[in-house]
């Protein structure tokens, strides 16, 4: 893994890092801003790619055909979806789906992208692996939980959805751009991670919650990236 492409969906997840970065080249593509350069001795393109699936595959697929990436990790904040995972806590990736893909009309099960050998993408266990343990030691006093991240164009505040993303899918935490970018990644055989920092319960209290906690919960990706970067 010799270069890495760093997604943020906004600039606040993003800023830190790009600041950090040395030796940096900037082009603008697809109206994305690509910062290409070292971050602690390693080579990285790090791009916020705005919200939503469809930003998220196309940043992607940049990162992919005109950078050539060796992988993908891409940082943000999620909404939770379980009781056990905290706000500020930590959810990396097992694998992603996407919520909101719905061909029942046709006979296939939610979530089921037609016409693909696979809906459900992992996320590369070295990666998985090197995260649990940077966590231990940079964010010692702040849960970690790897599990599914599904993604959709919503932003869930609902209880009733909550729920139902947890008993039709087995959600860790819902966001907006993880699977998008897990697809994209599958598809150019890149290996990816989506490592989500918890914001907010995903429920009635999502709106509130999500702006009080949002810097904290950026604070915590930063330090864990950070840190992997230099074990890569």
């Amino acid at each position: 893994m010799n270069k890495i492409g760093i997604i943020g969906a906004m600039d606040e997840e993003v800023n830190i890092l790009k600041g950090r970065m040395q030796e940096v080249t900037i082009k603008t593509i697809a109206s994305m801003e690509f910062c290409e350069g070292k971050l602690n001795g390693k080579e990285v393109v790090v791009v916020r790619c705005g919200i939503g699936k469809v930003n998220a595959a196309v940043c992607t697929q940049i990162l992919a055909d005109i950078y050539q990436v060796d992988a993908v990790i891409n940082t943000g904040v999620a909404g939770s979806l379980r009781n056990e995972i905290d706000i500020a806590d930590i959810v990396i990736s097992i694998d992603t789906l996407q919520h909101d893909m719905d061909a029942t009309g046709f006979g296939y099960e939610h979530g089921v992208i037609p016409r693909m050998d696979n809906s459900i993408f992992l996320a590369d266990l070295q990666l998985v692996t090197l995260a649990k343990e940077v966590c231990a030691e940079v964010i010692p006093t702040v849960g970690v939980h790897t599990g599914r991240i599904v993604s959709g164009d919503q932003f869930i505040s609902d209880s009733g959805k909550k729920e139902w993303l947890v008993e039709k899918f087995g959600g860790y935490c819902t966001e907006m751009e993880g699977a998008a970018i897990a697809q994209t990644a599958y598809l150019n055989q890149i290996p990816f991670l989506i490592i989500r920092a918890i914001s907010d319960k995903a429920d009635h209290s999502a709106e509130m919650t999500y702006s009080e906690f949002e810097e904290i919960a950026i604070g915590n990706t930063v330090k864990l990236l950070d840190r992997m970067l230099t074990k890569l």
